[in-house]
């Protein structure tokens, strides 16, 4: 039975190589990032892999605010540009969609022609595209240059996880992601508050372009050190892009995400009914598409053996159905707190610190303490703490109405904190834990788009379950009760996703246990078989 590390090709590349295993009894190739193995001699090329993982969080930290940070912005754009809505919409939307539609061809890229070239590409491309929208002359550049940054940024960040997974050892990667859901935590709420600040500050005048440039240091910074840092790794085997999968993927992505993004704009017209459903077609021709690439030349887009370890396919369903409780809380808390509540900029970026902390400090402990000992039971403790915490700012909201004030609110957000961080740190591990190495790429970029397809669903449900229980025409005086009803609804549904969500996480493995690995091991081994035409589909 073989599987798969990554060992050094001479070039200072990382090639995914196969290692026996008989028994118990494991001989593994080393890796030029593994000092536990080599020694210590080799405790430079250890700080030269912690320095790669601080370049390709922070890249991840960057794509993670920069979704966040421009719906603060909105009104200030609107003011000095004179924007129309549609543009508006445009502005977040266009991001959105062009990210999510490319996430698995950059995941695939990065398998063919190198996890750190493709890296490099989309940060480069993600940094120059920042400074177009920091300097757009009009609307209709900014709306341009941000789909550049959602397609750019589609490159970058499916090579984060698939750098992680490639460079550092089993034993070490569990500590790894839970620095990430960390991250995750972080930069879900830093975005309203970072982009709070800086117009508040307004830097040399620059108003809501600051939101923009700030990402052309970091991007410069993060080209220069990853080059020198970030060990190259690429799929062991030559793979070819699949540009009919691609063109597939695209299409019913875009088919299911355009009318969701722009349904309550149009008011839900019935092509947007008809292109949701023709997507589910494309994503079926999609499937049939993808096995007969397998069969014959094993280079498709989407690896379909992933889906038969247990452990991918139940954390890929826990991943979207969680992506869709997000999708709808932030967006409705954003417009509760600055519509609503009628709060500045800044004092609604602030409230979501205790949030922020609370995931930060509960994704560690969840996964160097929690998950070793207790296994998938932190993730379901996860989502009844969130749903909790939902429950409990419900109550508070309508104990308080208008008059709830941050401090109130603190108490709940911390509930609701913790049970995120129990469960956005360990559910990467557990989805990637029984990945074969050579499919790093393509796994990350299903869980990334998985995930944007989650929040986009919540988006579009946001339309339902938040101005669906709201009259179209209201009083200024109306406002406020308003918003404060809908968001006490809204906040029922999210409660009930949160429990659906402890129900499917029965799904996953128990534990981090050697199965997922063996059952890695098996997938590596039938895809084998089917290059060789050892066997037949």
């Amino acid at each position: 039975m073989t599987s798969t590390t990554s060992a050094p090709n001479g070039r200072g590349e990382l090639r995914d190589q196969p290692q026996t295993t008989r028994g118990d009894a494991t001989t593994a190739t080393p890796t030029a990032l593994d000092p536990a193995l080599l020694g210590g001699a080799d405790r430079g090329a250890d700080r030269r892999r912690w320095i790669a993982l601080a370049i390709v969080m922070t890249a991840a930290f960057m794509d993670l605010v920069d979704v966040t940070i421009v719906n603060i912005a909105i009104p200030s754009i609107q003011r000095s540009e004179h924007t129309t809505f549609s543009q508006i919409q445009w502005i977040t939307a266009g991001y959105a969609l062009a990210f999510a539609a490319g996430l698995v061809t950059g995941g695939r890229l990065g398998d063919i022609h190198g996890r750190r070239r493709i890296f490099l590409l989309g940060m480069g491309g993600f940094t120059l595209a920042s400074a177009l929208c920091g300097l757009a002359a009009n609307p209709e550049m900014l709306v341009a240059a941000r789909i550049a940054q959602g397609a750019t940024a589609a490159l970058m960040v499916p090579q984060v996880l698939s750098i992680v997974h490639a460079t550092f050892p089993a034993h070490e990667r569990g500590k790894v992601f839970g620095l990430f859901g960390a991250i995750v935590g972080l930069g879900a709420v830093s975005g309203p508050l970072l982009g709070a600040l800086l117009i508040e500050w307004n830097p040399f005048g620059l108003e809501w372009r600051a939101i923009f440039l700030i990402n052309l240091p970091v991007g410069v910074a993060g080209l220069i050190l990853g080059r020198r840092f970030i060990t190259e790794s690429k799929a062991p085997h030559a793979l070819k892009l699949d540009l009919v999968g691609v063109a597939l993927v695209t299409g019913g992505l875009l088919m299911l995400l355009y009318p969701l993004t722009r349904g309550h704009e149009t008011g839900w017209p019935l092509w947007g009914h008809i292109s949701m459903a023709g997507s589910l077609v494309v994503f079926a021709a999609l499937v049939a598409y993808e096995r007969r690439k397998t069969a014959r030349d094993g280079s498709p887009l989407i690896e379909l053996s992933l889906f038969k370890v247990k452990s991918f396919a139940a954390g890929i369903a826990v991943q979207t159905v969680f992506g869709i409780a997000l999708g709808v809380f932030f967006l409705v808390w954003t417009l509760y707190l600055q519509t609503g509540l009628g709060w500045s900029v800044l004092k609604a970026g602030l409230t979501g610190i205790p949030f922020s902390l609370a995931v930060s400090v509960a994704a560690g402990v969840s996964v160097q303490k929690l998950v070793p000992r207790f296994g998938r039971k932190v993730l379901q403790a996860g989502a009844l703490l969130m749903a909790a915490g939902v429950l409990l700012y419900l109550a508070e909201s309508e104990r308080y109405g208008l008059a709830l004030t941050p401090w109130q609110m603190a108490l709940p957000l911390v509930v609701m904190g913790a049970g995120m961080g129990l469960i956005v740190a360990p559910l990467t591990d557990a989805i990637l834990s029984g990945v074969p190495r050579e499919h790093a790429g393509s796994a990350s970029g299903l869980i990334s788009t998985v995930q944007q397809m989650g929040n986009a669903l919540g988006l579009g449900l946001v339309a339902v379950v938040f101005f669906g229980v709201m009259e179209d025409h209201l009083l200024p005086a109306e406002i406020g009760p308003a918003f404060v009803d809908a968001f006490e609804y809204a906040l029922g549904w999210v409660a009930a996703v949160l429990l659906a969500i402890f129900l499917l996480m029965f799904a996953l493995p128990g534990r981090a246990s050697e199965a997922d690995h063996e059952a890695a091991e098996a997938v590596e081994s039938v895809d084998e078989a089917e290059r060789e035409g050892q066997l037949v589909p």
